[in-house]
């Protein structure tokens, strides 16, 4: 199995802009494959042309998350919010391909939840069936334009405090059979299915193909390896599902233990991290390595 491991940008620090780009070396020197790098706002100051070059430079790969919100959902019943989802998402295959990427992943379907300010609402079951038939719709409208580039969008279920579009794997699978291209895959990751999955393995095992990128996340969002997630299991199944596409470390650490601390949002690191992500890679190409033999 020869799955290219990497870390999100997010991990150094946040915003990632063009001053920060000699991170793409230090993961390199870390032993990372690829950087996951948010696609670029025009806020942030990040020449997609120097993303490149610097990738280049570095010997380093780029995989995109995209930056979906309210006012860029394909799932909205508000035309403007669709249509903004439309335009967001064609953008982004323009932008893969001036950074060099392949894959762009998240929550393509737009609708944060918690995280973003926005309740839960009751929905009645009409409501329920338009939105999925609005999410297919809209993928079905992107995908095309991925693949005729040369690019996939890899769509990410989130636990069901962050959307109440897809949250689980048979969902995404539902999804991505009905849209039925090779510009659509699924992205999953391991700290939502461990909220939503019966079991992880067997959900890998069912999405199989469809998988075209994994985040191996820990269930309490550190460095893998300081969490319960059973990751020789996890490898095992992504070896059994034929997954051979790359796997990427995004460990947003819980450093600060204060009572009524907000942790549902990102924060820098408080100290050189270096050790920890090594660490973490360790545990994962380990695991990687060991599901191979054990074959």
């Amino acid at each position: 199995m020869d799955n290219p491991v990497g870390i999100i940008s997010m991990q150094f620090t946040r915003p990632f802009t063009g001053r920060d780009l000699h991170y793409f070396a230090h993961a390199k020197a870390l032993g990372f494959d690829f950087v996951e790098l948010l696609v670029p706002e025009p806020e942030d100051d990040l020449s997609p042309v120097e993303v490149r070059k610097a990738a280049q430079d570095a010997g380093i790969d780029i995989v995109l998350a995209a930056r979906v919100n309210p006012q860029r959902s394909i799932a909205s019943d508000d035309p403007a919010a669709r249509s903004g989802g439309l335009d967001y998402l064609k953008s982004c295959v323009e932008i893969s391909e001036a950074v060099g990427a392949r894959i762009i992943g998240g929550p393509l379907y737009g609708e944060p939840m918690v995280f973003a300010g926005r309740p839960p609402v009751p929905r009645t079951d009409e409501d329920i069936a338009a939105r999925a038939a609005r999410t297919i719709e809209g993928l079905a409208a992107v995908a095309p334009v991925a693949r005729a580039a040369g690019k996939v969008f890899a769509v990410e279920p989130l636990n069901r405090f962050e959307t109440d579009i897809l949250s689980t794997t048979r969902q995404a699978i539902e999804v991505v059979d009905a849209v039925d291209d090779a510009g659509l895959g699924i992205l999953l990751d391991t700290f939502h299915m461990n909220m939503e999955e019966r079991s992880i393995p067997d959900a890998i095992r069912a999405a199989g193909s469809r998988i075209v990128h994994f985040q191996a996340n820990e269930n309490h969002r550190g460095h893998p390896g300081t969490g319960h997630l059973d990751w020789p299991a996890i490898c095992r199944a992504l070896d059994e599902a034929k997954y051979t596409g790359p796997v990427s470390l995004e460990p947003f650490r819980r450093a600060d233990d204060r009572v009524a601390l907000p942790i549902a949002h990102w924060r820098a690191p408080r100290e050189n991290e270096s050790d920890k992500l090594k660490a973490g890679l360790g545990v994962i190409r380990s695991a990687l390595a060991l599901a191979e033999v054990d074959q």
